[in-house]
């Protein structure tokens, strides 16, 4: 799952507002800051069709990401995106991430986005994390809501968000192109608040 043009291009001044999170743990995991050391972790990810079906159809990502798209593929050095390690034995796990959104309806908000290893699916790690991350939204940042949207059709991405919490407020059809079956089914938008 992650941050889909449909609610609002993210501007690289917004994007930037946003501190880096401090580096953190959960019970399974522990996350910090991406660095450009984690590149090559982040870049496997998007070589896996799979992992990267409901982004772009699982086609391969070119080195420097998807075009006007970067929130999709970073690569180290976005302020914004925490990397994820198991915290027994340190295996990569995959990103997490908090982007600020500005005020909606007069709540600071922040879209949420993630993306995990297909070999750590199933396992309530993104659940996990995402509830760390809505912590930390709430509780240090000083957020009022948190956002997140996924395919309609992403069925495993909805009950991520469903578990941690998050309500779904609104289903919207995006302009773009989707070559994923049931893409025209458009985007389920999700949210929690404080």
């Amino acid at each position: 799952m992650g941050r889909r043009p449909a609610l609002g291009a993210l501007s690289a001044a917004r994007a930037m507002s946003l501190d880096a999170l401090a580096a953190f743990k959960t019970i399974r995991l522990s996350l910090r800051p991406v660095t450009p050391a984690d590149r090559a972790q982040l870049m496997a990810l998007e070589a896996d069709p799979e992992v990267m079906h409901f982004l772009n159809g699982g086609q391969p990502v070119p080195e420097e990401g998807l075009p006007g798209a970067d929130f999709l593929t970073p690569r180290g050095t976005e302020p914004e995106v925490m990397v994820a390690h198991e915290r027994n034995g340190g295996n990569f796990v995959g990103w997490f991430a908090l982007f600020d959104d500005g005020l909606a309806d007069g709540v600071k908000t922040a879209e949420l986005g993630y993306r995990l290893r297909r070999a750590t699916w199933g396992k309530g790690l993104a659940t996990e994390g995402v509830l760390a991350l809505v912590t930390e939204a709430f509780d240090t940042m000083g957020f009022g809501r948190v956002r997140a949207q996924t395919m309609a059709v992403n069925l495993a991405s909805r009950r991520v968000l469903e578990k941690a919490g998050f309500r779904h407020v609104e289903t919207v059809r995006p302009r773009f192109t989707c070559p994923v079956p049931g893409g025209d089914e458009g985007e389920a938008v999700y949210e929690i608040r404080r």
